[in-house]
């Protein structure tokens, strides 16, 4: 069973419905204590930064907890730029700081439109598990203006003006910073891809 946490910013409709195309079990918990119980958890997310207060300290130890304990976890969109230290769209918020690094405007020199909103391509720089049979070109949608950086944990990048992390992976925690909800047949095989990986 797949636990999707709400914690007021995710676009939960549309990520339930692509879990339950693939078949999965969804539920949303209401407490931290609940994540015990998960086969996989899933942090979406929207919006800015800041929704992230909404993880709460309990929230915040019960979901490294269960990283701890090795249960897979999937952030997606802002879920990515949280499990990064933090971002500059809300330089007071922490973020959980599994992977290292603060999220940064999108756009490079400004001469792009922020937010990037819509499809683009990914290039994958090493093999992976979230994204194996994923070509390079790929298109996926996105919808944001603030990204991670390139980091040795990076499994797909995307390039806006400059590149930014698309995709990370670290053991049984992956995170996109696209919405694979709204990618496709290409975003169904990547949350496959990572519900072959809850047992």
């Amino acid at each position: 069973m797949i636990a999707l946490v709400d914690y007021g910013a995710g676009n939960l409709t549309s990520v339930r419905k692509a879990l339950a195309a693939l078949g999965a079990g969804v539920w949303t918990p209401t407490v931290p204590g609940e994540l015990a119980r998960a086969h996989g958890i899933i942090v979406p997310g929207v919006g800015h930064f800041d929704t992230t207060r909404g993880l709460t300290g309990d929230w915040r130890s019960a979901i490294a907890a269960t990283i701890a304990d090795g249960t897979p976890l999937l952030g997606i969109c802002v879920g990515l730029q949280w499990l990064f230290e933090g971002s500059v769209e809300a330089p007071g918020v922490a973020g959980l700081g599994v992977f290292a690094g603060v999220c940064q405007r999108v756009g490079g020199d400004d001469t792009l439109k922020v937010p990037h909103v819509g499809w683009n391509s990914l290039t994958m720089p090493r093999p992976s598990k979230l994204m194996a049979g994923v070509a390079d070109g790929t298109q996926v949608y996105f919808t944001h203006s603030y990204a991670a950086p390139v980091v040795d944990d990076t499994v797909a990048v995307c390039d806006y003006g400059a590149p930014f992390s698309a995709a990370v992976e670290r053991d049984r925690v992956s995170a996109v910073q696209f919405h694979p909800e709204k990618s496709g047949p290409a975003g169904l095989h990547i949350l496959g891809n990572w519900l072959r990986d809850v047992v």
